[in-house]
C-alpha cells in the first residue's frame, strides 16, 4: 500500500540514487559522511512521527519513507541541515501518514561540500497509532548509566533494552534520567564479590558534565551501546527528563558540590536542556520552545500525558507549606491547567499520566535535609502535595475515568494502589501507580511511603536490607509492560526484570465514561 501523502511534501526517489547505495559490509570512504549514533523515531501519533539521526560533519539529512520493508514505493522528503550548532543532529517531523501502519524509514546524510558524497543508509521503523480499537502495547522505565555502571560488554551491555525489544512494543515511554550527567564513568569498578566491572569509557564521561559538549556526550555515550541502537531503530520513544539530565536533585536552589567548576545551576540546566532536546526525537512546542510536557494520543484507547516535574518547581526545601504558592510549585499553575484541559477533553479509554517522580515515595534532598519529590511525611496535603490533591480532586469531580500513573526514579519496581478510605486526603477516586526501573543503573530502595493519598503496596521488588547500588549484573533491572486489549479495552500491566521474568501483573477493567 502506498503512503497517501501530498506530493508537495516529498521528492520522488530516483532509481539511480537507490542503486548507488553502498552495501553495509563495505568500508566507508574517507570523504563520505557517517551516521554516528544510529537512528531514532519518537512522539508517534495516528498520522506521523519524528525521525532523528546524527552525522559526523556538516551535511544534509535525507529521509525516505515507505510502507513496505523493500522500500518499493519509497518517497523522499526534502533534505534538512545538520550543522555544528546542533552537534550535527537533525530531526524531521513526518506527517500525513496512514493510521495503524508499519512505516519504514531510511536515513542518509549528504556532505555539504562540492562532492555531495552520501553516507551509507541506516534503516528504522515505527508504527503509527491506530484509528480503530486494535491492541496497543508499550514498555516504560527510566534510569540509564547511573551510579558508575556504564556499558560493560562482558555483561552484555545495556541488556534490558534487548529484552524490551523482544516484546515488539508500539513505543517506549522513557520516564527520565536518560543520562547521569553528574555520574562519571570509570574504566573499572570493583564489585562486592571481588570481581571487576569493566566499562567502555569516553573522555567526556571521566567527570561531571558542565559544558554543552559534555552534556551532549553523555547522551551519545548511551547511543554507542548495540542494544540501545537496535532498540531505537525499532521502537519509537516518548521521552521526558528528570534531575540527572542536569545534576542530582537539581532545583534553582541547588548548591553544587565541589566537583563543579561551573557554579551557576541555571546555566547548567540551560545547557542540559539544549542537549536533551537535540538528542531525542521530540515534537517541539511552538508556544514554548524547549517545553517537555505534552500530550501524545495513541489511538482511541490511549492518551499519554508527559509531565515535566523539573522546569517549573520551586526550590527544594522542607515542603511543608499549608497554602499553595511558588514555594510549593512542582508542576506549576500553567502545566496543571494544561493537564486538566487535556484530561477533560480526552476521549481515550485510558489516560496514562507519565510522571518522572512517584507520588507518595519519600525522596529526601540530602544536601538540604528537605524534600526532593512530592511526598514529605504522613499527614494532610502540604507543600507540593497541594498540587496533587488539586489534580486528584479535579479528576473525581469532572469526572474523568481510567487514569493510571506511570513513573520510575527510585530504582526498584513496585505497584501502588491508592485508596481514599486509607488516605488523609480523601477527595479522589481509587487509582493505580506503577513504578519501574532502573533500566541500566544501580538498584536501590525501597523508599518510605507517605500516607497522605492512601497508597497501599501491592508489589515490590527491591534490594534486601543493607544492600544498595547493586550493579546491573545482579539482575535487578526492571521495566514495565502495558498491553491494552483492542476489543475489551482492558489494560494489563506487568512488571518484568531484565531476564524477562514476569514478576507481577494485574489486569484493569475500564470504567464507562
Amino acid at each position: 500500500m502506498k503512503i497517501n501523502l501530498p506530493r508537495r511534501r516529498f521528492l520522488s526517489s530516483s532509481a539511480g540514487a537507490l542503486g548507488a547505495i553502498a552495501m553495509p559490509n563495505l568500508s566507508r570512504a574517507a570523504d563520505r559522511p557517517l551516521i554516528s549514533h544510529g537512528v531514532q523515531s519518537g512522539d508517534v501519533s495516528v498520522d506521523g512521527g519524528v525521525v532523528w539521526a546524527r552525522a559526523d560533519r556538516p551535511s544534509q539529512m535525507l529521509v525516505e519513507v515507505a510502507t513496505t520493508e523493500s522500500f518499493k514505493d519509497a518517497r523522499a522528503l526534502p533534505p534538512i541541515a545538520a550543522l555544528p550548532e546542533s552537534d550535527f543532529t537533525a530531526k524531521m517531523l513526518i506527517e500525513d501518514l496512514p493510521a495503524g501502519q508499519d512505516i519504514f524509514y531510511r536515513v542518509r546524510f549528504r556532505d555539504l561540500s562540492f562532492t555531495a558524497a552520501e553516507s551509507e543508509p541506516v534503516l528504522g521503523r515505527f508504527r503509527t497509532a491506530p484509528a480503530d480499537r486494535r491492541d496497543v502495547s508499550f514498555v516504560w522505565g527510566g534510569d540509564v548509566a547511573g551510579q558508575g555502571w556504564g556499558i560493560n560488554p562482558d555483561d552484555g551491555g545495556m541488556f534490558t533494552f534487548s529484552t524490551m525489544r523482544k516484546h515488539r512494543p508500539d513505543f517506549f515511554l522513557h520516564s527520565g534520567d536518560t543520562i547521569y550527567a553528574d555520574g562519571p564513568i570509570q574504566q573499572e569498578v570493583k564489585l562486592a564479590d571481588g570481581k571487576i566491572w569493566k566499562n567502555v569509557t569516553i573522555p567526556e564521561k571521566a567527570k561531571v558534565a558542565e559544558t554543552l559538549d559534555e552534556f551532549r556526550a553523555a547522551h551519545k555515550y548511551n547511543f554507542t551501546d548495540d542494544n540501545v541502537r537496535a532498540f531505537n531503530a525499532d521502537v519509537p520513544i516518548f521521552v521526558q527528563w528528570d534531575d540527572h539530565e542536569v545534576t542530582n536533585n537539581w532545583s534553582l536552589s541547588k548548591e553544587l558540590p565541589a566537583a563543579y567548576k561551573e557554579r551557576n545551576i541555571t546555566l547548567l540546566a540551560a545547557r542540559a536542556a539544549r542537549a536533551f532536546h537535540e538528542m531525542y526525537p521530540m515534537r517541539e512546542s511552538i508556544v514554548e520552545p524547549g517545553r517537555v510536557y505534552r500530550q501524545i494520543s495513541y489511538g482511541p484507547h490511549l492518551d499519554v500525558f508527559m509531565l515535566d516535574e523539573r522546569s517549573y518547581r520551586g526550590a527544594n526545601g522542607p515542603n511543608l507549606e499549608t497554602s499553595y504558592g511558588p514555594a510549593s510549585y512542582f508542576l506549576g499553575p500553567d502545566q496543571i491547567a494544561w493537564l486538566k484541559r487535556g484530561l477533560l477533553n480526552s476521549r481515550a479509554t485510558w489516560k496514562v499520566i507519565a510522571s518522572d517522580m512517584p507520588l507518595s515515595l519519600i525522596v529526601a534532598d540530602t544536601a538540604k535535609g528537605g524534600s526532593e519529590a512530592i511526598a514529605q511525611s504522613d499527614g494532610p496535603p502540604r507543600g507540593r502535595e497541594l498540587e496533587i490533591a488539586d489534580i486528584l480532586r479535579f479528576i473525581k469531580m469532572a469526572p474523568i475515568r481510567n487514569t493510571v500513573w506511570l513513573t520510575a526514579d527510585v530504582h526498584y519496581a513496585a505497584a501502588h494502589y491508592y485508596d481514599p478510605n486509607k488516605a488523609q486526603f480523601q477527595e479522589f477516586d481509587p487509582f493505580w501507580e506503577f513504578v519501574s526501573g532502573p533500566l541500566h543503573a544501580g538498584t536501590f530502595g525501597p523508599n518510605k511511603l507517605d500516607n497522605t493519598f492512601g497508597p497501599e503496596v501491592r508489589f515490590i521488588k527491591a534490594p534486601e536490607p543493607g544492600q544498595a547500588n547493586l550493579p546491573p549484573s545482579a539482575g535487578m533491572q526492571f521495566f514495565g509492560h502495558v498491553k491494552i486489549d483492542g476489543a475489551s479495552g482492558q489494560m494489563t500491566v506487568t512488571l518484568r526484570d531484565r531476564a524477562d521474568v514476569a514478576l507481577w501483573s494485574t489486569t484493569l477493567d475500564p470504567k464507562p465514561a
